[in-house]
């Protein structure tokens, strides 16, 4: 997918396909919870930032095994076993997740060697971290439909920094009005979706998904102002399942960022 070490600016023409299944029908009109990727689906830059939460989780938890312990012990269910080594690790759900599933094996020196290494390459081929763009986790994205009205701004931000149709042509940009207008057209016919990404109540960007040629080409565009934070990463991985279900078994083209925003 994405090199590291660029700034994301724009949607970019790299393109990867990656084809999704999910045998649900479409839904329109709002946020789809489920998740109908996984982390073999994801590209690999997804998947190695994915795969390093779960390793710097599992080392910060063999390295504080004790409390880990005591923590999972005294949780009343899985669930809150989760959100208390969460809390106790500072890490996302998904490294909590892995740690509450850890098999005992794991906990032997031979084991910890392994999952250090692992973690020291993932660290090499990746150039940021979580502390660095802390959003890239995607645990406090949202991903929710376009309004013609309320995102009218956002999209007006978006083509004065892109400079081209929202329909992923490439053509110039048409007025902001005409282009939304353009947009709910293709909308209400299922050939698109746009969808809004949020965290809590401030917009910080937007993925377009058009249907062209029996495939859904996919962009994430990031606000200038949220850019390097890990937006652009958490978009593009909840975008898979967002698509899936608006898109149902449609091969899906990911025109990715240059690296994650």
């Amino acid at each position: 997918m994405c090199g590291p070490g660029a700034q994301l600016t724009a949607e970019s023409t790299r393109t990867q396909s990656v084809c999704l299944r999910n045998a649900g029908k479409k839904r329109r009109g709002h946020r789809v919870s489920g998740r109908a990727s996984t982390l073999g689906a994801m590209a690999d830059h997804d998947r190695a930032a994915s795969r390093r939460e779960i390793t710097d989780a599992l080392i910060a938890a063999l390295d504080r095994r004790h409390e880990v312990l005591d923590a999972i012990v005294d949780a009343d269910h899985r669930a809150a076993a989760v959100e208390a080594v969460a809390a106790l690790l500072g890490a996302t759900r998904l490294g909590a997740e892995a740690v509450v599933g850890m098999p005992f094996y794991q906990l032997t020196k031979d084991s910890r060697r392994r999952i250090a290494a692992e973690l020291d390459d993932l660290n090499s081929r990746l150039s940021f971290t979580l502390i660095e763009r802390p959003e890239s986790s995607g645990q406090h994205l949202v991903l929710r439909p376009f309004s013609s009205e309320a995102d009218r701004d956002l999209f007006g931000a978006r083509t004065a920094d892109i400079g081209a149709a929202g329909d992923g042509s490439g053509e110039p940009a048409g007025s902001v009005d005409d282009e939304i207008r353009s947009a709910l057209g293709r909308i209400d016919a299922e050939d698109a979706v746009w969808l809004v990404a949020e965290k809590g109540t401030q917009t910080v960007g937007m993925v377009f998904g058009e249907l062209v040629g029996g495939e859904v080409n996919v962009r994430v565009w990031i606000h200038p102002d949220h850019r390097k934070h890990g937006y652009g990463t958490a978009a593009l991985r909840k975008a898979r399942s967002e698509m899936a279900a608006y898109f149902p078994a449609v091969p899906m083209v990911i025109r990715a960022p240059g690296v994650p925003g």
